[in-house]
């Protein structure tokens, strides 16, 4: 019996290759099967749906309840099994790496329509990480799509040839040489799209094979596919269709010439379905909604960032999000070495009048960065594990002749370091530095041995030798190509080494490029990635303010992604759920082109917490804050509904005070202007619409947070803590008026006002605890922090704070909006004053050989 039905359901699996699942059911009741087995088969895909939907990764946000008629991969399948096969040559584990590559690839596939739907067009996201497997990933999605049926793939590769030939050469790798009669192509590798004579020959009832199409995103190109695929509409009514966007923040969004030329080639193709893979999806994240563009509006997939990746955050830290301890949010790894403001005009000119006839200097961080690399090949080649490839990224500027510029220099450096090496000073000089780095990043910390210095010596000739320096630019022809044995190399690029191309095996860089969005700083950082047998040794030179927006960025990073998944479980959809995205003052979320759907401040504090982690360390300011916070205090005292007095554990709380004595509080303390959250202005007016519309925030809990074993400090009489310790983020060029904390409020201190709390909570439990028993209150938090705070006994990464008098800390925790959220508007905008910014050049959108 069991295997009747086994059969049975075999017969509805090859329905479900000519029919969706509905129309595959009722095909079995036309054939008389009996309404209980019907019934059955039914609940078995139902079974495995849910399975495909409850997968605990990847993550995903999507519209309605989607048919989910793909429920993986079926053993007559041929694309995704080539694909498997391919990986285990090259070393991929079967578990987890493998299992989750299917598992992410089925999640996505589950979210297109079935190819044989009479129409449809599609439109989702696919959220990854820089570096970490996206191409793989869609490339997996494609191989299980084109085995249910799907015929045409259009793969848009980013604006320069580079990328587009990489990408077109995996795919033929991966998806056309294990099963060449399956497919044709209407691209190469030397060879973007140019029309073919004969539509029918690809999309007639007669060609069974699928269609491969790799193109840059540029005017040109797209045109001529548009206008060829319109001439194809004939046959085209019957081709389900796959259009994969990689780096789809890049140029897609709001440009003038891109987004019209998509849509109008889904408009060429009635069963399409649009799938955008990035990084950096902030971009994607503000298009209007309601508007006929590709907002991802009927899912959004969240990539797990993948055992063994280097990401932002490994590298630079992040600052700590709501409902996070601050000791489980890591500081980053020591790998980041800082290039003093002195060195840019070395390396860089400084405006466009100096760019003729500019001739770099090799300072001694450039040098430190170039001999460290050539140490890291070496003790590389003596491990003999991991990527045979190394590669060096300089990258300072976007200009061509800038980079052509350096190939003199370093070609010198390399001549003059090979002839003496032999020499006892130079050979002392590269011992200091190889053992100075390899103390600072310890190899047994990544499960790696340290190469000593006299195992790698020997190797240096041979690296000097084989190391070549290439101008990688739109302009050379001289091009990175790891395709013809091991290379080592020192690349000099901009735009064409920033966006989807992997540097293979890439171990320094040295980046003092300025940029001013999130979405182009993020894609510049190709050092991230994977780094299996020399995860120990990268480093990357760059200024401390670079660092500190990546660290930034990480933050925003997270936050989005932790705002996705929350939405998961929100029973939201793309539709309906807006992503934070914290501002910067020296950077745009994106490009302003691609914001014009945005408000571009926080608009809204409801349910969340601000806190203070910038600060000055000149007296006056300071003291003019004591002053702010001794009013506040004062004030607390005299209109309090009750007072706590917790000086034992070294805090008073104030409770039920009026929510004007907090915003003369806000009008008088003075934030960090690169607290740019933490806008008195937009905190105020927040408060006051609030309490004008909906009641709430009318009264504040007012919190010292201080400690019973510091030295004290007087607020107000009788109210007098112990100071807290708050180290600064150490920096190797630090600016004496400027500190950086990173994180204020300790794992408890949001629920410091409630009533029964004693443990630490998550997130979502801390807003449910406060809803119940303060849905209306806000709580505003005051720290006084020791002015030198030294750092406990081997925190490398943190400085004593060194400031002229003691600093006042400052927290806001907002209750959840019961009646509706109040949101008040102010637009943001980056002050690039200060900065030489080089943002991308998207003349390459419209030229024909970009």
């Amino acid at each position: 019996m069991t295997d009747d039905f086994d059969a049975m359901y075999e017969t509805f699996q090859a329905l479900l290759e000519t029919f969706p699942p509905s129309e595959a059911v009722k095909r079995l009741e036309l054939l008389g099967v009996e309404p209980d087995v019907v019934e059955r088969i039914r609940d078995r895909h139902e079974q495995q749906t849910i399975r495909i939907k409850e997968l605990e990764e990847p993550h995903a946000v999507v519209l309605g309840n989607r048919d989910t008629w793909y429920t993986g991969p079926q053993a007559k399948d041929k694309c995704w099994p080539s694909i498997v096969k391919l990986l285990r040559k090259d070393g991929w584990p079967e578990e987890p790496a493998i299992r989750d590559l299917d598992d992410s690839s089925t999640r996505v596939v589950s979210l297109l329509n079935h190819p044989k739907e009479k129409s449809f067009s599609t439109r989702g996201l696919v959220v990854g990480y820089v570096q970490s497997g996206k191409t793989t990933n869609f490339t997996s999605v494609m191989a299980k799509a084109a085995d249910r049926g799907y015929k045409l793939f259009i793969v848009l590769a980013g604006i320069h040839n580079g990328l587009r030939r990489q990408t077109q050469a995996r795919l033929v790798q991966q998806l056309v040489e294990p099963n060449p009669s399956m497919w044709s192509q209407l691209t190469g590798l030397d060879r973007d799209f140019t029309p073919q004579e004969n539509p029918a020959g690809y999309f007639g009832k007669s060609n069974k094979t699928h269609v491969l199409c790799v193109v840059k995103k540029n005017a040109t190109v797209l045109r001529k596919l548009a206008r060829w695929l319109d001439k194809a509409s004939d046959y085209l009514k019957d081709c389900p269709a796959l259009i994969i966007d990689d780096e789809a923040d890049q140029a897609t969004v709001a440009t003038k010439s891109i987004n019209p030329l998509i849509l109008s080639i889904m408009k060429s193709l009635p069963r399409s379905a649009y799938v955008g893979y990035t990084a950096s999806p902030f971009a994607n994240l503000l298009i209007d909604p309601s508007a006929e563009d590709l907002y991802p509006s009927d899912f959004i997939v969240n990539l797990p960032k993948p055992k063994g990746h280097f990401g932002t955050e490994v590298l630079f830290g992040r600052y700590a999000l709501d409902g996070e301890d601050e000791d489980d949010v890591d500081d980053g790894h020591d790998m980041i070495r800082s290039v003093p403001l002195d060195d840019i005009p070395c390396v860089r000119p400084e405006s466009k009048a100096d760019v003729e006839g500019f001739e770099p200097v090799i300072t001694d961080t450039l040098r430190s960065a170039i001999e460290y690399f050539w140490l890291a090949t070496a003790a590389r080649h003596v491990r003999g594990t991991g990527n045979p490839h190394s590669t060096m990224l300089i990258h300072t500027s976007v200009n061509t002749s800038v980079h052509n510029s350096f190939k003199r220099p370093l070609e010198h450096l390399r001549e003059r370091t090979a002839k003496t090496l032999t020499d006892e000073p130079v050979i002392d000089r590269l011992r200091t530095l190889w053992d100075k780095e390899t103390a600072r990043v310890a190899a047994e910390d990544f499960g790696e041995t340290k190469v000593p210095f006299d195992s790698l010596l020997p190797e240096l000739p041979g690296v000097l030798g084989n190391c070549r320096i290439i101008m990688d630019n739109s302009s050379s022809e001289d091009r990175l190509d790891y395709e013809n044995g091991p290379v080592v190399a020192i690349a000099v690029g901009g735009n064409t080494l920033s966006r989807g191309l992997t540097l293979e095996g890439l171990s320094v860089s040295y980046f003092v490029r300025a940029v001013s969005a999130y979405d182009t700083l993020l894609q510049m950082g190709r050092w991230f990635g994977f780094r299996n047998g020399y995860a120990d040794l990268p480093r990357i030179w760059m200024t401390d303010e670079l660092a500190e927006w990546f660290r930034h960025l990480a933050t925003v990073e997270t936050e989005m992604r932790r705002d996705i998944d929350i939405y998961m479980t929100e029973d939201e959809t793309p539709l309906t759920f807006a992503v934070r995205l914290r501002t910067h003052p020296a950077l745009r979320v994106t490009a302003a082109a691609k914001m014009r759907s945005a408000v571009t401040a926080a608009s809204s504090y409801g349910g969340r917490g601000v806190q203070t982690h910038y600060f000055h360390t000149n007296a006056d300011w300071l003291r003019g804050n004591i002053a702010a916070a001794r009013d506040l205090v004062s004030d607390a005292v005299t209109h309090a509904v009750r007072v706590e007095d917790r000086s034992a554990e070294g805090r008073f709380i104030f409770r039920d005070v009026p929510y004007d004595v907090v915003t003369e509080f806000l009008s008088s303390y003075k934030f960090h202007e690169k607290s740019t959250e933490n806008d008195p202005e937009l905190i105020s007016a927040y408060i006051r619409k609030r309490v004008s519309s909906a009641g709430s925030l009318r009264r504040w809990n007012i919190a010292v947070m201080g400690t019973p074993q510091g030295e004290p400090f007087t607020f107000a009489p009788n109210v007098a803590v112990g100071r807290v310790t708050r180290t600064r983020l150490a920096l190797p060029n630090p600016d004496p008026d400027y500190a950086d904390i990173k994180s204020l409020l300790g794992p408890r201190d949001a629920a410091v006002d409630l009533v029964g709390v004693k443990t630490k909570l998550t997130e979502q439990a801390l807003k449910e605890a406060r809803s119940a028993q303060l849905p209306d209150t806000g709580l505003l938090l005051l720290y006084p922090i020791d002015k030198t705070s030294e750092p406990e006994p081997g925190k490398t990464l943190r400085a004593p704070l060194h400031a002229e008098e003691h600093v006042i800390g400052v927290g806001l925790v907002f209750p959840e909006p019961r009646h509706g959220d109040s949101t008040v508007e102010k637009y943001i905008s980056a002050d690039l004053s200060g900065v030489r910014i080089e943002d991308e050049d998207f003349s390459l959108l419209e030229g024909e050989d970009a």
